[in-house]
C-alpha cells in the first residue's frame, strides 16, 4: 500500500466546495502514480521502453462522506489482482482526521500502440508484487 497526500484546490470543487466527483478519479490516477513510483516504475517508460500502454478498462468510486476545499487527504493505493495482462487497484480516500471520504477501484489492460492485449513486462510484473498481497492469476 503507497500512502500519498493531496490537498484541495478550489479548482477541484463546486460552488458549494465539495470535491467534484469526477475528481475522485483524479485523485486515485495520482495515487497510482506514486504507487508505481515507490516501485521504481513510471507510465513513460512503460510507453518508451516496452511500447505497452495502461488504459483504465473499469473504474467505480463509492463516496462515503464529501471532501471539500482545502482538505488534505490521503490516497491510499493498493494493487490486488495481477494477472499477465491487467492489474487491478484499489483506493481508500482518506481526511486528514481520519474520515473514509471514499472507496474505489481501477482495472487497467496492457495493451500495445495499436490498442492489442498484451503481457505486462515480466520485470513490472516483479517489481510490482514485490511487499504486496495480491491475487494472481493466469489469464489476461
Amino acid at each position: 500500500m503507497e500512502r500519498t497526500e493531496i490537498r484541495v484546490i478550489y479548482g477541484d470543487t463546486d460552488q458549494m466546495g465539495v470535491v467534484y466527483y469526477a475528481n475522485y478519479l483524479r485523485f486515485f490516477e495520482a495515487g497510482r502514480n506514486e504507487f508505481l513510483r515507490a516501485k521504481g516504475l513510471r507510465y513513460a517508460e512503460l510507453e518508451e521502453r516496452h511500447a505497452r500502454r495502461l488504459p483504465v478498462a473499469q473504474a467505480g468510486v463509492t463516496y462515503r462522506q464529501p471532501a471539500r476545499y482545502d482538505d488534505l487527504l490521503a490516497v491510499e493505493t493498493s494493487l490486488v489482482k495481477l494477472r499477465r495482462a491487467s492489474a487491478r487497484f484499489e483506493y481508500r480516500l482518506v481526511r486528514e482526521d481520519g474520515a473514509l471520504l471514499a472507496t474505489g477501484f481501477t482495472v487497467h489492460g496492457c495493451v500495445d500502440p495499436m490498442g492489442s492485449l498484451k503481457r505486462l513486462p515480466p520485470e513490472w510484473v516483479e517489481r510490482l508484487c514485490v511487499g504486496e498481497a495480491l491475487a494472481r492469476a493466469g489469464g489476461g
